[in-house]
């Protein structure tokens, strides 16, 4: 009875997710996360261990990357479906696997470097390899013992699959279609008669019986893995409701143009033009960015076409991620009032870099990016575009309820969004530094509105030691004398006295990011009024690891781990220690949670 009690209690401090209690949460992309039995890579088994982890703490709500399958290029952002998730975030082993022989799985793994899978980055190839391999023999199993039988569990998957043809339909032809084209997702480098849903049918219709079937064995067993995964991530979600965790999940705006959805719904995309983000002269190192913008290659949606439809394809969306999360953060928000587009795919970028307007115009048919559909040049336009993302925004709050949608509105961001966010009851985004006032003071924390979420980094900024690192080396090197040396360092005094007094700490000289600064530092983030106070799992543990670098094509994107399995966490004395004074922290700032 007591524990039965207890596990009530559990639940109804999990559900008290709304505004009006501040609480604390940790941002970790799940790639990073170790466990000591893992196969290379984080997947739901070791974020049970970290939810639990992170529950010991106090933390409220655990937050994530998009976790939905990814393409060539593993990019958590460019996903090849908006519902499918990654293989990679399967537990694969067979107490996980009901369908994997343990003799199965020891055979396949005698044959693969354990240690050096686990140490380093993320080796992607391998990864998905072998866990594929292991669902294969899962399934073969499956496929051979419980389907003829008609076991409850056959009937479970079959059911199952009913409920989500959907979208899992289009998906599978496309998963299957790209296994038979040498993996790749690019299905414009397919045979044309396959570069379509509707194509497709018609090829696969005129094939032998044999290749049909073969086909249709495949598509089952694509099916079976999503069955298997979204059964994995529903148990975790129960696990982390249990622990009094929320599971934050991440939504991009767009989807890629190589996504089984363009394939299979090319009439509510835009192709024509590829999303992004306007000119950013910050971005001092990435000519392109500074000129044109950002190009991130996503088709625009058809709204007119998505209208006549109720929203189906984004209600369904928000619908899918609300089964394994609790709630989730809209990446890049700003694109549902208007979204920056460009009349040109990103593997034409460099050669739009060299021209100029006029002859970019002759390259387009007389456009050159813009804003959709909107520019905020007008109060007509800006009144448009506000009506427009509250349309969209509160269309998707009808599925999901209150509290539950959180808009990432980082960026150039129109003096009407954030009132609109607000007035829908949708949180917002706080980064200390960017929250300034009209005296360039930074925006003390306390008087952040309760409807935000503070943190110090997204996924794409630096960790905060590297920031403070590389503002003391500049400092330093403002004492050699030399004229541009000082000015910087002058600039550079400036920012860190701004920053340490928002946090609520004097710094006379230069300071080494030691365990005081960290802790000043992150006291600052948690007594903010924000509902939400999370850091990264990097400016926990105070590292300068960088899990992704935008603009920037290199391996140690999206792939970097954490040092130590989430295990020696708890018996590392000076981890131990240090998460002790983190405690105490969240605990003086009032965002333990209920008793």
């Amino acid at each position: 009875m007591l524990d039965t009690l207890r596990v009530l209690s559990q639940i109804r401090r999990c559900m008290h997710l709304a505004p009006d209690q501040r609480i604390a949460g940790l941002l970790a992309p799940l790639f990073a996360l170790r466990s000591e039995n893992d196969l290379g890579i984080g997947d739901v088994g070791a974020l049970r261990d970290f939810i639990d982890w992170a529950a010991d703490l106090g933390f409220r709500v655990v937050q994530l990357l998009p976790v939905n399958e990814t393409g060539n290029d593993n990019s958590p952002y460019n996903a090849i479906s908006s519902v499918a998730l990654d293989i990679t975030t399967i537990e694969a082993t067979p107490d996980a696997l009901p369908d994997l022989a343990v003799s199965h799985f020891e055979k396949l793994l005698a044959g693969i470097n354990l240690p050096e899978l686990r140490s380093g980055h993320v080796n992607y190839p391998l990864v998905k390899s072998l866990k594929r391999t292991l669902l294969r023999h899962a399934f073969d199993h499956f496929a051979e013992k419980e389907i003829p039988q008609r076991t409850p569990r056959a009937q479970a998957f079959a059911h199952w699959v009913a409920e989500q043809e959907p979208w899992l339909e289009g998906y599978v032809l496309f998963r299957v279609l790209m296994e038979k084209n040498g993996g790749t997702e690019r299905w414009d480098s397919w045979p044309a008669d396959r570069q379509t849903a509707a194509a497709a049918r018609d090829w696969l219709a005129r094939q032998d019986p044999a290749t049909r079937l073969d086909f249709q064995r495949e598509a089952q067993f694509y099916r079976y893995i999503q069955w298997i995964a979204w059964d994995q991530w529903h148990a975790l979600r129960e696990h982390a409701t249990r622990r009094g965790v929320g599971l934050m999940g991440d939504v991009p705006f767009g989807v890629s143009y190589y996504s089984a959805d363009v394939f299979a719904e090319p009439e509510i995309f835009n192709d024509r033009w590829s999303g992004g983000a306007p000119p950013e002269p910050l971005f001092k190192d990435d000519a392109f960015t500074v000129k044109w913008g950002q190009n991130w290659g996503v088709p625009l949606y058809r709204w007119d076409v998505l209208r006549a439809r109720r929203l189906d394809w984004w209600r369904q969306r928000v619908r899918k991620v609300r089964e394994i999360f609790h709630l989730f953060r809209i990446d890049h928000v700003l694109g549902f009032y208007r979204i920056y587009g460009f009349p040109w795919r990103p593997q034409f970028n460099a050669e739009f870099l060299a021209l100029s307007t006029d002859e970019a115009r002759s390259r387009t048919g007389g456009d050159l990016p813009r804003f959709h559909e909107y520019d905020d040049e007008t109060a007509e336009h800006c009144d448009a575009n506000r009506r427009h993302g509250e349309e969209l925004l509160s269309a998707l709050q009808e599925e999901t309820g209150p509290w539950c949608l959180i808009g990432e509105d980082l960026g150039t961001v129109p003096k009407y969004v954030r009132p609109s966010l607000t007035e829908l009851g949708i949180a917002g985004f706080k980064i200390p530094m960017w929250e300034q006032e009209w005296n360039t003071h930074l925006t003390p924390g306390d008087q952040y509105q309760r409807l935000s979420v503070a943190t110090f980094a997204t996924h794409d900024h630096e960790p905060l030691r590297a920031i403070w690192e590389r503002w003391m080396s500049v400092i330093a090197a403002g004492e050699s004398g030399q004229e541009e040396d000082v000015k910087a360092r002058d600039w550079t005094w400036w920012e860190v006295r701004r920053f340490s007094e928002w946090a609520g700490f004097e710094v006379p000289c230069i300071l080494p990011f030691d365990d005081q600064v960290h802790e000043q530092l992150l006291g600052g983030l948690f007594r903010c009024n924000s509902w939400i106070a999370i850091t990264m799992i990097t400016d926990l543990f105070a590292t300068t690891q960088r899990f992704n670098v935008p603009g920037a094509v290199s391996e140690s994107n999206w792939s970097q781990r954490l040092l130590t399995p989430v295990s020696e966490w708890r018996v590392n004395a000076e981890t131990v220690a240090k998460m002790g004074r983190i405690r105490e922290l969240l605990h003086a700032s009032d965002r333990l949670g209920l008793p």
